[in-house]
């Protein structure tokens, strides 16, 4: 799947399903994933030290296997998303969103990419383009480019209609640790702020026809499914860090015990094992 693929199944309210990604020098994962029909990774560039080259092989290389690659940006800011467009990626992922400014700026990053100045803010007005010509290759130059906005506060949920207004924007993306401790209630998926928030963005999110999710960092299955029953379809499964200690907490401590050898260990903290804020967490 491409860009293009991904941004007409988000626009058609399909359900698309990516992975978060702190690790991207593994060879075999682009094959690997494509084979298992993820349709997009998550690739982390905010919170994990990886310089633009790292970025570009990866990129690169899960974009040749057909698995879309979105790379979450330091911040959102207009030339990280050029950078990462630059170099391959199939659309950025913002984080931290809550002003008409940072969406006007990103969407003029994402969709007219290379216009700047000038042109570029005669074009966010409605303006017009430098000519008919510059129009329609800005939209075959731009068609993989998928711009998703994350939404991890109070000011960003109350905002959230002006910023889709702005238009261009694919889909919406809670950060649920974030999003948790901004309203006040640290890790605690199943609190009731933490969810009445959670369903104000999906809402607003449906009225105004563009795709949302919530990374779905740890906890129960259970939890996930009802996010999506609530209105998400633009789904983000756990980590490749997480499942490697899901598999090493529940497969390798399970064979020790039956073989007697070293008690199972205690689960390891969030978000491999549970959270602070609920009991339930647990990988």
């Amino acid at each position: 799947m491409r860009g293009r693929d991904l941004r007409a199944r988000l626009a058609a309210h399909e359900r698309v399903y990516g992975l978060a990604l702190e690790g991207f020098g593994h060879p075999k994962w682009p094959r690997l994933f494509a084979n298992l029909a993820l349709d997009f990774v998550f690739m982390d560039n905010e919170h994990n030290p990886l310089n633009r080259e790292t970025c570009a092989w990866a990129a690169q290389a899960y974009a040749a296997h057909g698995v879309a690659p979105l790379l979450r940006i330091p911040e959102p800011s207009a030339t990280h998303a050029t950078m990462m467009l630059d170099l391959g990626a199939h659309g950025v992922i913002a984080p931290y969103v809550e002003t008409v400014a940072q969406v006007r700026q990103l969407v003029g990053a994402v969709r007219y990419r290379p216009l700047k100045g000038e042109a570029l803010r005669r074009a966010l007005d409605g303006q017009g383009f430098p000519s008919q010509n510059a129009e329609a290759y800005l939209e075959r130059f731009n068609s993989d480019a998928v711009l998703v906005i994350m939404i991890e506060s109070p000011a960003g949920v109350t905002s959230l209609p002006d910023l889709l207004a702005v238009g261009g924007v694919d889909a919406v993306l809670v950060g649920p640790h974030d999003f948790s401790v901004s309203h006040g209630v640290p890790e605690a998926f199943d609190h009731p702020v933490f969810e009445a928030a959670l369903q104000r963005v999906i809402g607003v999110c449906r009225e105004r026809g563009v795709s949302v999710g919530v990374h779905h960092l740890a906890g129960p299955p259970a939890r996930e499914r009802r996010w999506i029953d609530w209105g998400c379809n633009f789904i983000v499964h756990k980590s490749d860090t997480a499942l490697i200690a899901e598999g090493i907490l529940n497969e390798i401590g399970a064979l020790r015990e039956t073989l007697g050898d070293i008690g199972r260990q205690s689960a390891p903290p969030w978000p491999f094992g549970p959270s602070s804020g609920s009991t339930g967490d647990i990988i």
